[in-house]
């Protein structure tokens, strides 16, 4: 096989294995936004309570 041909086979499978892996991450992870959304008091509660 050229060397060519092996350089571009091993650029197609890290670049299909980085964008398996990329998705996956997307996939499992939670959203932080909600967590912190949800346990966070809102500013006016807190302004409230300091004047």
């Amino acid at each position: 096989m050229k060397f060519e041909t092996v350089m571009l086979h091993s650029l197609f499978a890290a670049s299909l294995l980085l964008c398996v892996l990329t998705l996956g991450s997307m996939l499992i992870a939670k959203a932080p936004g909600s967590n912190i959304a949800a346990t966070h008091t809102h500013v006016t509660a807190i302004a409230k309570s300091a004047s």
